[in-house]
Parts: C-alpha cells; sequence; structure tokens
C-alpha cells in the first residue's frame, strides 16, 4: 500500500524534529510505501532529529502554513503522480485560526476527497480531528469554530464514506495535553508525535487491519531531540 501524509506544520516539522511521520514509519516499517512530492522539514531543511530516517520515508505533501484549502486544488494530481492508495491527513487548524470558518472549511475538507477520488476512485483515507492549540484557550469563538468543524468533518466522512474508498476519522489522543505534548502550545514535543503517530496506527489497525496498533511502540519514551537549528 503506497501511503501519502498530508499536513500542515504540525506534520512537516522543523529542523530538530523527527516528526509524528518518522513515528508511523517506524512503527509500520515494511507494511507501506510511504509516498509524497516532498522530503524536506519546514524551510527546506533535511536537519531530521534521526539523520538515518531515509530519503524514501521521508515523502510526504505537508507545508507549513497549509490548510485544506491549499491541498485541496492539489491532491488530485499528487494522488495521481505518486499513485497514493491512503492518505493520513492532519489538517484544518490553519483554515481555521486564519482562512475560513467552520463551514467553509469543511467544504474544502469534500473538494479534497471528491478530488482525491478522482485520481484514485479505490482510495482510502484516514482524517484526524483539528486539535485546539493555545488560542483556544483565551479566544472563545475560534474554540469554538474548531468544536463545530470537528462535528462536521464527522458528519462529511459519514457521508461520503464508501465500500470501494473507505474514509476513517481517528479519535484525538485522549490524553493529549498541548501543555506538555507540544513544544509551543501547537507544534508536537517528542510525547506529542508519539502521540498524534499513535492516533493514525489505532485507526489504522482497527479500521482496516493495517499495522499493528500503537501499543509500547509509540506509547514508551523516545530519546530526546537534537537541538533546533
Amino acid at each position: 500500500m503506497r501511503m501519502m501524509f498530508v499536513g500542515d506544520s504540525m506534520t512537516i516539522g522543523r529542523a530538530g524534529d523527527y516528526t509524528w511521520r518518522y513515528r508511523m514509519w517506524q512503527h509500520l516499517g515494511d507494511s507501506c510505501e510511504i509516498v509524497g512530492p516532498r522530503t524536506e522539514l519546514y524551510e527546506s531543511s533535511t536537519a531530521y532529529a534521526d539523520p538515518a530516517f531515509p530519503a524514501g520515508a521521508r515523502r510526504h505533501l505537508s507545508g507549513w502554513g497549509k490548510g485544506w484549502q491549499h491541498m485541496a486544488p492539489v491532491i488530485r494530481e499528487t494522488v495521481a503522480a505518486h499513485r497514493a492508495d491512503l492518505l493520513l491527513v492532519s489538517l484544518g487548524l490553519i483554515d481555521l485560526g486564519f482562512y475560513t470558518d467552520a463551514e467553509q472549511t469543511a467544504l474544502h475538507a469534500r473538494r479534497f476527497l471528491t478530488e482525491a477520488r478522482e485520481a484514485n476512485p479505490h482510495i482510502r483515507a484516514v482524517l484526524l480531528p483539528v486539535i485546539p492549540n493555545i488560542r483556544a484557550e483565551t479566544d472563545a469563538p475560534f474554540a469554538a469554530e474548531v468544536s463545530h468543524f470537528n462535528v462536521l468533518l464527522a458528519k462529511t466522512l459519514a457521508d461520503l464514506d464508501e465500500p470501494r474508498s473507505p474514509l476513517l476519522l481517528a479519535s484525538r489522543p485522549e490524553t493529549y495535553d498541548i501543555h506538555t505534548d507540544t513544544y509551543d502550545g501547537t507544534h508536537p514535543n517528542d510525547s506529542g508525535e508519539r502521540k498524534l503517530a499513535g492516533a493514525f496506527a489505532d485507526a489504522l489497525h482497527q479500521g482496516w487491519g493495517i499495522g499493528p496498533a500503537a501499543g509500547a511502540t509509540l506509547r514508551r519514551p523516545g530519546p530526546p531531540p537534537r537541538p533546533r537549528q
């Protein structure tokens, strides 16, 4: 199965990060081939925390400051070019924070999935709900939009799900805490990366029997990250 990560700054990561993509690669081993047009971190850095992270496994379609509205126009051509079978998607925070409200963001998510299916009618996708960042603690309207969008996202997946192209909504990690699982209230640190990867791993395992459950592989502490560059 050819798997592609799609996301924003939480997915692409920056210099010194392992990224949750790396955690998924470690967890899944050879059960999936990772595909995508990019391999770099933010600002074209290649300084992953583990320099042994293979170039082929670094592939993704993610960008700092990117949202559903940015990915929907390019997903069809990207899926076609890289022959993706499975999408792991973490998007929405940027849209809601800077560009669109919950209703508009849900429409972009629907377009994204429709366009992906134009390239591959049998594509599968696992989507993560938006995890509110530090802004939600002081901005009640923003927090409300995040909650509303997550409801709309679940409804969109229920509406579009079909046997030939199944869709799954991952569960937000129960213990995810922006004060301990991020380095700035938004972007995941070591423990946050593991928990995000674990959410996708459990969805894949429980929904389709792909890979093992998160288990100890993604729940044990890892080595300290390298200093950021």
